[in-house]
């Protein structure tokens, strides 16, 4: 894989997001690698146990979009939202499966907006799915991902409440 293009391409897909909007919504975003896939994070700080490192804290929510060696040779770029360890969530009761339960349900609502999409998961992975790989249109389908997670990015705002 080529890391530099894939890291390059995915900071471009930020400098194109609304800022703004995000702010106004307190969502973070940031690009990197994690084993050997690039991948772009959106997720809330109050959405960790660890404000101050909320992308490698125990527990934590977010959205992800990724590609790697194994993804591009099935011609995919991958996207998920994880939902990790929230039974040590500060300031929630949370029991995993009820969470993915009530998450899954809502979100139901708007399933058909994302291809390939799954919720046929353990807790963890609230939803995954895959978009097709096209080297000259992917930042755009990416900022589709990125668009359509702001569209229900209140669900897990609004799930966790039910757990306060």
């Amino acid at each position: 894989m080529d890391t530099p293009f894939y890291l390059e391409s995915f900071q471009k897909i930020v400098d194109q997001l609304d800022l703004k909007l995000f702010d106004e919504k307190a969502i973070e975003v940031s690009v990197g690698i994690y084993l050997d896939s690039v991948f772009i994070k959106l997720y809330k700080k109050f959405w960790t146990s660890n404000p101050q490192e909320a992308l490698t804290a125990e527990s934590r929510i977010f959205f992800s979009v990724w590609i790697s060696d194994a993804t591009i040779q099935k011609q995919k770029i991958m996207y998920n939202i994880h939902a990790l360890k929230l039974r040590k969530l500060k300031g929630y009761r949370i029991e995993s499966r009820k969470f993915a339960e009530i998450f899954r349900k809502d979100f139901k609502e708007y399933e058909q907006e994302w291809q390939n999409v799954s919720v046929n998961h353990g807790p963890l992975t609230l939803m995954e799915g895959s978009i097709k790989l096209d080297l000259e249109n992917f930042q755009e389908e990416v900022l589709k991902l990125a668009s359509n997670f702001l569209k229900i990015e209140y669900l897990i705002d609004q799930t966790l409440n039910r757990f306060k």
